[in-house]
């Protein structure tokens, strides 16, 4: 498949953000910047963002009472009023100030890229929580079919930073909502990826409850790899067959066993026993 042109009219969008963020907005920056109502204003069906933190809105709507809008958002024209393509954590603080109008440039730009722009003004200039900003990453390494280290070039992070972020996305569900949410932070998390489902459960569990901080909880995780490690070096000459499957099994959660000749499952409960049938097909 084609990479289609990642970024082709971003450029001059981003210098007249720019400008306008320099200039003085009470003096020389009408040719910029405009004010609108709000009420003209529709949200941007490609926003990345999906959770804004309550106490954070409303902090920066009493910053936008008492000294105004620093910073415009981008719109485009749409029907007969306007498409928001950054900016919303602003806009919703602007509304709960209770302001008819906002400061906003009115950009020009084809429709075919309003995903890419909201995507990318959103991982340069939005406080992303760690989960939204790794499906910002993996929506457009997918969609423009390029690899980590152009999407590197492009936004100008490491690749190293936008690898460990997406990586993020391979804890469970339930722990990237304890992310999003701030009940668990993303030094905790980089600790969690690659543990096996169970384990990782186990350890988000004492996390929230003991309030370990990441250090404390990289020194569980290494204990209990440790110990794993030798669990598996009392059994000498597993077969490949048992060792394969007590492997597949872990990664699904379920707590094993093994010796030369056997392989054991350890059910805790009868909802373990309902989960192999439904994996087993039986």
């Amino acid at each position: 498949m084609a990479k289609k042109a990642l970024g082709r009219g971003l450029g001059a969008i981003f210098e007249d953000v720019e400008e306008a963020y320099r200039k003085d907005f009470k003096k020389d920056s009408d040719d910029l910047v405009r004010e609108i109502d709000i009420d003209l204003i529709q949200p941007n069906p490609y926003q990345p963002r999906a959770y804004f933190d309550k106490e954070a809105l409303e902090d920066l709507s009493s910053s936008i009472k008492k000294h105004g809008l620093l910073q415009p958002i981008i719109v485009i024209q749409k029907d007969d009023g306007y498409m928001l393509i950054a900016g919303e954590r602003r806009l919703r603080a602007t509304k709960l100030a209770g302001f008819s109008v906002i400061k906003a440039i009115v950009a020009d730009i084809e429709s075919e890229n309003l995903r890419e722009l909201a995507l990318i003004e959103n991982i340069q200039r939005e406080d992303l929580n760690p989960i939204e900003l790794a499906n910002a990453y993996k929506e457009l390494i997918q969609e423009y079919d390029i690899t980590q280290e152009e999407l590197s070039e492009i936004i100008h992070k490491s690749r190293a930073q936008i690898t460990n972020t997406m990586r993020l996305l391979l804890l469970s569900k339930e722990s990237q909502e304890l992310l999003k949410h701030g009940e668990i932070s993303q030094g905790h998390a980089k600790v969690l990826v690659g543990l096996p489902a169970m384990d990782e459960k186990s350890i988000v569990g004492k996390i929230i409850q003991n309030r370990l901080s990441v250090r404390e909880t990289e020194a569980l995780v290494k204990n209990l790899k440790s110990h794993k490690n030798k669990d598996e070096k009392k059994v000498k000459n597993i077969p490949n067959e048992i060792q394969t499957m007590s492997e597949k099994l872990s990664n699904f959660g379920f707590k094993t066993k093994i010796t030369e000749k056997s392989l054991t499952i350890l059910f805790k409960n009868s909802d373990e026993i309902k989960l192999l049938r439904e994996k087993l097909g039986i």
